[in-house]
């Protein structure tokens, strides 16, 4: 462990705290008033604006902006942050904006995400961990996205949209209500295609929970019934499993609503 390696062309404001074995490309800019973890590197050009916190072993690229201004209209410079945990890997051009003061004033994003290139992350989002966020990936203001979810490349989160976890969003797809956790949507508009099967696969989950989502699937968008009835339904039978009970009341807590289902059944293996 050692002393940050800062590149002599590099700026690091002295009120910024950097941890060991820190290194600071080419003409990187580091504002006042930033935290950066152990092991952390900032290549060439990237910048880290006030009020950001990182923690260790993330790697930020050439020309991310990270912590910048939020992009809002009732934002007039009050002090607002961006939190971001470790391991996380910030890819070219990236931009990520701190809080404001209707969201609590902080955006957070977890661990062990990667942000491709162009991915933006808008004001007072809150993003989990390992979750993969695809080239141009867009997520507007006060949009929640859960662990291990998946963002396609050129899709758009409209602002308070929640995706939950394990979900899958396909490429260039508009997002305008919630997406339930194990769920597949794609589209502009987007609708739910079908369960994540894939995902469902990659967990390693039981012939007894890919049955389940896809019952859950055809009851909450095929059966008929009103939701609550089919929720309630679908707690009977299936209650027992931890993930269909936080999908059952993923959908209870939604405010935008839910994605629709597409317009014909999916017939399912």
């Amino acid at each position: 462990m050692g002393a940050p390696r800062i590149h002599p062309s590099a700026f690091v404001d002295p009120g910024a705290k950097l941890g060991e074995d820190v290194v600071v490309g080419p003409c990187a800019l580091i504002e006042s008033d930033v935290v950066i973890g152990a092991r952390t590197r900032i290549d060439a050009f990237a910048s880290v604006h006030r009020y950001t916190e990182m923690g260790e072993d993330n790697h930020v690229f050439s020309y991310a902006s990270v912590g910048g201004e939020p992009q809002d209209l009732k934002f007039h410079g009050e002090v607002s942050r961006l939190v971001i945990g470790s391991r996380n890997n910030i890819r070219e051009f990236a931009t990520l904006h701190r809080g404001t003061e209707d969201g609590a004033g902080v955006t957070r994003i977890g661990d062990g995400n990667l942000l491709m290139a162009y991915v933006h992350v808008a004001h007072d989002c809150v993003v989990g961990n390992s979750i993969v966020f695809s080239n141009n990936a867009t997520l507007a203001g006060h949009c929640i996205v859960e662990d291990h979810a998946i963002i396609g490349g050129l899709s758009a989160l409209h602002q308070f949209v929640r995706v939950g976890k394990h979900a899958f969003v396909g490429g260039m797809s508009a997002v305008t209500q919630d997406l339930p956790p194990w769920m597949l949507a794609v589209g502009n508009r987007a609708s739910v295609q079908s369960p994540n099967i894939v995902g469902l696969r990659r967990f390693k989950a039981s012939m007894e929970l890919v049955s389940a989502f896809k019952q859950a699937f055809r009851m909450t968008w095929y059966s008929g019934l009103p939701r609550p009835d089919a929720l309630m339904q679908l707690e009977a039978e299936y209650g027992h499993l931890p993930e269909i009970m936080e999908y059952i009341t993923f959908i209870r807590e939604s405010k935008r609503g839910i994605l629709p289902g597409e317009e014909r059944k999916k017939i399912l293996d």
